[in-house]
């Protein structure tokens, strides 16, 4: 099975922005700024391990409302 270039750069797009949509759905409730940790989870999901990490440690974070 052979995967090209044009469907794989397709899967990494579709990833981040899915990605960035629940990062910053994440981000309403873990931070003070949403929009800033939805791009930074957007962007840092073109590479996938990056985004995991990164998806990770906002659900470990606690609620802002909590501290």
């Amino acid at each position: 099975m052979n995967i090209n270039a044009t469907l794989l750069g397709e899967l990494i797009a579709l990833f981040a922005l899915i990605m960035g949509g629940v990062c910053y759905y994440l981000g309403r409730r873990k931070t003070q700024t949403p929009v800033l940790a939805g791009f930074l989870g957007m962007v840092l999901s073109v590479i996938p391990p990056f985004g995991l990490v990164y998806l990770v440690v906002l659900v470990l974070k606690k609620d802002v409302g909590s501290t």
